[in-house]
């Protein structure tokens, strides 16, 4: 088959290759981290609350009385909350991450000669390029604690610890101090340079399929005795079955924060978009969508989406710039259904 008649499959889904657990949550003393197995967890309570209406409100065409009872009624709500005990300064947060090899292999795709054309092209760019960029990156996330989210700001101190399990116990271990990383460039600081490119090649390894990578994920965020801290808020789409205004995220009645988030942080490694020198770092999505932002970074019609760069790739053999293919394998390994539309 011709690369004139070959076309973009109708099905095709990709696995994750950066498979996070959940992140749980447990509170004690900064000084005793080094023996934190024991340490009690986090829970998540309800606290009700006497508060004021600030949002914005709708003025047009509104009869003025009525808006001035509005606003001085008080706002009654049931929130949920978590926080440390009184007697423990520091958080803990742990979760595990598995890092898989088969990147460009899709899971599901029903065109044989477009799976062919597929999987050479990513092989030829993993012989030319191999996963160490990508790795380093996705190491610069875990030794940065951005996967701590809300967690990490306004901390006086943050340890992450990274194993390697092998039966269960660490083979290798890496600690870094995450506040010393720039999480706008995604740099590390001169003296854990070493450690960084070993826990990237660890990770490069899995992503190759040459190893079996589990890592162990700790990070102790000293923030203060009885201080708030923050889980998942839970999507509440039923707005009707629920009288809460939060509800917090919990893994058997312990706070923690979604797979999900854990993830999207880690993959917060594109800068290869138009904006990214202003605004940072963004997590590997096919239209660059940032949704606290409110804007996609990579618009099809500038052509830097995943669908133009990937589709000129395997379709019509226009292979993109470094910077870009780099882009494009990391889609692959966030995983996703990518197939034509009907």
């Amino acid at each position: 088959m011709t690369n004139d008649t070959l076309k973009t499959a109708s099905v095709l889904a990709f696995e994750r290759k950066l498979d996070p657990s959940d992140a749980l949550f447990s509170a004690g003393d900064w000084a005793n981290r080094g023996n934190a197995e024991n340490w009690q967890p986090v829970t998540i309570r309800e606290k009700s609350v006497r508060g004021t209406i600030s949002n914005r409100l709708k003025t047009a065409g509104q009869d003025p009385a009525k808006l001035d009872a509005a606003i001085q009624n008080p706002n009654l709500q049931t929130v949920d909350v978590a926080a440390l005990p009184a007697d423990a300064d520091t958080l803990k947060v742990q979760f595990t991450l598995r890092v898989l090899g088969g990147t460009g292999r899709p899971s599901a795709c029903n065109d044989a000669a477009y799976r062919r054309k597929l999987i050479a092209t990513v092989d030829s760019y993993v012989q030319q390029n191999g996963f160490g960029e990508l790795a380093r990156r996705y190491a610069a996330n875990l030794a940065n604690g951005r996967f701590l989210w809300r967690n990490r700001i306004g901390a006086e101190q943050v340890e992450v610890t990274v194993a390697h399990l092998r039966d269960g116990k660490p083979a290798s271990q890496w600690t870094f101090d995450a506040l010393t990383h720039s999480m706008h460039d995604l740099t590390v600081s001169a003296g854990e340079a070493k450690s960084l490119a070993e826990l990237a090649d660890a990770i490069a390894s899995g992503l190759a399929g040459s190893a079996h990578v589990l890592l162990q994920v700790t990070a102790y965020v000293r923030i203060g005795a009885g201080q708030e801290v923050f889980p998942s808020q839970e999507l509440i789409l039923d707005k009707g079955s629920s009288k809460k205004s939060k509800t917090l995220y919990d893994v058997g009645g312990i706070a923690a924060i979604h797979s999900q988030k854990i993830g999207n942080a880690l993959r917060t490694i594109d800068t290869w978009y138009p904006e990214a020198a202003d605004n940072g770092p963004i997590a590997v999505e096919p239209y660059g969508s940032v949704t606290t932002q409110g804007k996609a970074y990579r618009q099809p019609k500038a052509k830097t989406d995943f669908y133009n760069l990937l589709d000129n790739w395997i379709i019509k053999d226009k292979v993109p710039e470094l910077e870009q293919q780099h882009f494009v394998i990391a889609t692959l390994i966030r995983g996703g259904v990518f197939g034509e539309a009907g």
